[in-house]
């Protein structure tokens, strides 16, 4: 029940002025982030890079043709005068064609009958008493195929010289095992990789490869990838130039 003498705290108060409790607005809240948006009206994308075309060749760009070939080097000698060839020369006269030297290599062109007695002139003459190498160089365009080539060194003299010859490809030079033992190995190296065969050689037979093999692997037309693909084949059970 009220209190009747208490007074009424309504009283005098105009009708709708009552007293509200107060209450906090509600913190304002940010707008939320715009999505993002295209470039501005009128901006171009960015370019996208294409891959480069690859160069072509100067000559081909100006219709030009392409440079030939270039031939092989011409071996460019000098003269070789000395008192070894005066004594050479009043010796074996028209036998020796040519007395020349290659970049300090002293040598002497014969003819193919002369040789042997030449390399015996050099080792009892002029103290060329060590047969270093018998080689072959092959020229299958020329008439006289080959060249073979000895290499002879004085050690009293500390000097090298080469006796080369010329031979058509069925000629069999005369074997030098009777100057130089040694010759014995090299001169069947020769027949072995090049098919020269030495008259008189004492034991004319491959050195290198089987005897029952069939060409002579340094000869310019002789194919390393068409060796002998019989011997290959059933000796080693593979094809040849594998």
């Amino acid at each position: 029940m009220a209190d009747e003498n208490q007074p009424d705290q309504t009283a005098g108060a105009p009708e709708g002025d009552a007293q509200q409790p107060k209450t906090t607005p509600p913190a304002e809240t940010p707008p939320a982030a715009a999505p993002a948006t295209p470039a501005a009206e009128g901006a171009k994308p960015p370019a996208v890079k294409k891959p480069a075309p690859a160069a072509k060749p100067a000559a081909a760009a100006h219709g030009e043709k392409k440079p030939a070939a270039k031939k092989p080097a011409v071996m460019e000698t000098t003269p070789w005068e000395s008192d070894l060839t005066k004594l050479l020369a009043e010796r074996f006269g028209g036998a020796i064609t040519e007395f020349s030297s290659y970049v300090g290599q002293n040598f002497l062109v014969a003819a193919p009958d002369s040789v042997v007695a030449i390399v015996e002139f050099l080792r009892e003459e002029a103290d060329f008493d060590y047969l270093v190498d018998v080689t072959a160089v092959d020229y299958p365009q020329r008439p006289e195929r080959f060249d073979v080539v000895y290499v002879l060194y004085s050690f009293a003299r500390n000097e090298r010289i080469r006796v080369k010859t010329r031979i058509k490809e069925d000629y069999a030079p005369h074997t030098v095992t009777g100057v130089h033992p040694t010759a014995n190995w090299l001169e069947r190296e020769v027949y072995d990789m090049f098919g020269i065969r030495f008259a008189e050689h004492p034991d004319m037979k491959r050195i290198l490869l089987p005897d029952e093999w069939e060409g002579y692997p340094l000869r310019k037309d002789y194919s390393i990838i068409n060796m002998d693909n019989r011997w290959v084949k059933d000796n080693l059970g593979i094809d040849s130039g594998q």
